[in-house]
């Protein structure tokens, strides 16, 4: 493994972890790949959550500035260990399937913000779907972060943390859990659709044994340079990936200016090499 003693150039960086608006992001997918371009990033990939709804405009957008660009997806799942999420990476877009069950899980996320919409009206928060509906773009899903800018532009609540810790974080009034495959689920998702499966922001959230048993179940890689990740859940999970034969990646989990729910635009030291391997895997 490399060694990270000295800073990786940002002129050589790469960022394998970026959202758009067509899930939680606030930016157009053009416009993700726009911002890549001009923060000199040499790779990136695009990874909505449960949607490849803007892979095709932004696959084009990477084509015509010449930055290669990754198809992926960021799948949220859950089993009796607790919640896990994968990046799924060189995904194929057209995949049937894969394709069907996203739009049953985008299905499932409107019937959930509906139900947030009702617990906070019953609270005497007068929000409609409607005013969530207006945060989001044509073509993308609902998800929490959207019910939270709406009471934010309704005026029900003055920060966008404020609307999680009063009413949507889990424990919270007007909480509502959303639908969710088992990793091993999401990880056989992934692989049928062409891709590698991606352990995201795993340094806190998974112990070793959790870790080992989704190489168990096929898993191909580890998130080890996160916004979330110090020195120490560095350390843990690229030694893990020595011991397992994993790939490594890495990534800001950007979505967008003035969000600052993960880190900015190509702030983390991934290098380059680490995407021709992500590529040469995913071509075996």
């Amino acid at each position: 493994m490399e060694r990270f003693d000295a800073p990786v150039d940002v002129a050589d960086r790469i960022d394998l972890h970026l959202h758009s608006n067509r899930s939680d992001g606030l930016l157009e997918p053009v416009a993700v790949i726009e911002a890549a371009k001009e923060a000199g990033l040499k790779a990136l990939a695009l990874t909505d959550h449960d949607t490849l709804a803007g892979i095709e405009e932004a696959q084009g957008a990477a084509a015509e500035l010449d930055i290669p660009f990754v198809p992926g997806v960021e799948f949220s799942c859950y089993d009796e260990s607790g919640s896990t999420h994968l990046l799924g990476y060189f995904i194929d877009p057209g995949h049937s399937e894969l394709v069907q069950y996203l739009e049953e899980a985008r299905e499932r996320r409107l019937l959930r913000a509906e139900r947030m919409v009702e617990k906070l009206n019953r609270l005497g928060v007068e929000l409609t779907l409607d005013e969530v509906r207006a945060q989001t773009s044509q073509d993308g899903l609902i998800a929490r972060p959207h019910v939270a800018r709406a009471l934010v532009a309704g005026g029900w609540v003055q920060l966008y943390n404020e609307a999680f810790w009063r009413f949507l974080a889990a424990g919270q009034p007007a909480y509502v859990p959303t639908w969710r495959i088992s990793p091993a689920e999401g990880i056989r998702w992934i692989h049928e659709a062409g891709g590698l499966a991606v352990l995201a922001h795993g340094g806190k959230s998974h112990t070793e044994l959790g870790i080992r048993a989704l190489a168990d179940e096929g898993l191909d890689g580890l998130e080890t340079l996160h916004p979330e990740h110090g020195p120490y859940e560095v350390g843990r999970l690229r030694r893990l990936v020595a011991q397992l034969g994993l790939l490594e990646t890495g990534g800001s989990d950007w979505h967008g200016p003035q969000e600052s729910r993960r880190g900015q635009l190509a702030s983390q030291p991934v290098p380059y090499e680490w995407y021709l391997r992500l590529r040469d895997a995913a071509g075996k």
